[in-house]
Parts: structure tokens; sequence; C-alpha cells
């Protein structure tokens, strides 16, 4: 087995489907920072529609994933942005049938498959971003492209100060919103 090297940052999302794109509009912004305070040398920012397979080649053999995403809870609060490590065996469980999502399988659904395969992610953060609205068209809702500056510099701590940890660790319990 090869060391685990690096890191990659992954915005999952469809960018037509409103507050859905706010995977890929992190990324673009944390490209446009980058220019001005590049990020560890290793780092790989990358935008992905959430195909299992794409997911599992961007994170293979790095030492350090971080998935950013938007999420639909019942209760929205736009903007609010969740926080978690996930460990090996500690997989969110697959949505059910009928689940509300604009990619057709997801994360947990790759992590379980990646897993198996023994291709996971060496460190896994997500962070999941609460949307209100995923109908057809492109631009984020204000409240979920406010919280894009803060998300942005949440992630670039994490990818300085975690860069060169190399197993994952639990969820966090009662982690703070980011």
């Amino acid at each position: 087995m090869k060391p685990l090297v690096g890191t990659a940052v992954i915005g999952i999302g469809n960018e037509f489907r409103r507050d859905d794109g706010v995977g890929w509009a992190t990324i673009a912004l944390l490209c446009e920072r980058e220019a001005r305070r590049p990020l560890p040398s290793g780092t790989e920012l990358a935008q992905c529609d959430g195909d299992p397979g794409r997911l599992i080649t961007l994170w293979e053999d790095k030492a350090l994933t971080l998935v950013i995403d938007a999420c639909f809870p019942p209760a929205a609060q736009p903007g609010r942005t969740h926080r978690w490590c996930v460990a090996p065996g500690d997989m969110p469980h697959p949505a059910t049938a009928g689940r509300q999502s604009t990619h057709g399988l997801g994360l947990a659904e790759a992590l379980c498959l990646a897993d198996s395969l023994g291709r996971g992610p060496g460190r896994l953060v997500v962070y999941a971003v609460e949307g209100a609205d995923r109908s057809l068209g492109t631009g984020l809702t204000p409240a979920v492209a406010a919280a894009l500056p803060h998300l942005a510099r949440r992630i670039e701590e994490d990818v300085r100060k975690n860069g060169e940890r190399t197993r994952r660790t639990r969820f966090e319990p009662g982690s703070p919103l980011v």
C-alpha cells in the first residue's frame, strides 16, 4: 500500500440547480484566493458532479480530502454550514429511494463503494451547506452566497493545519457550525 499524500478539495454539485452549485462556487472562490495566497504544495482543487467514479479518482491516495456539498433539510437555514469528519466504518448511510437530489448517487454511496474497493480517501472532512433553492437556474441565493467567504477561509485553515495528517478521525460530535 503506497503512502497517502496531498490534499483534495472537492466541490460537489450542479451549477445549474441554484444553491446546489455551492460546492462549485466554493472551489471557484478558493481558486481566486489561491492566486493571492497559495495553498500548500500537493493541494488539488476540483469540481465534481458527484459521480462516484470521478470522486474516487479525485480523492484516491490523498492524505486529506475536503468535500463541499449542498444539503436541503426540511427546516433549512440557508447558508448554515455543518462540518464533520467521517471515519471508516462510520460512513453515512446511503439515502433511501425517492430522496431529493440533483445527483444520481451521493457522497455516501461513493464512500461505501470506495471503501469496499480499498480506494477511500485518507482523512475526510465534509462541509454541508444548507440551501434554499434547487430549482433550475444559475446563481446562489443571497444567504448561501454570503456564507462563501467564511467557508473558504475555514477550508483554507483546514488545508494548512491538517494537510499532513494521514488518518481519518471519528465523527466530531457537536462540531461547531462553520
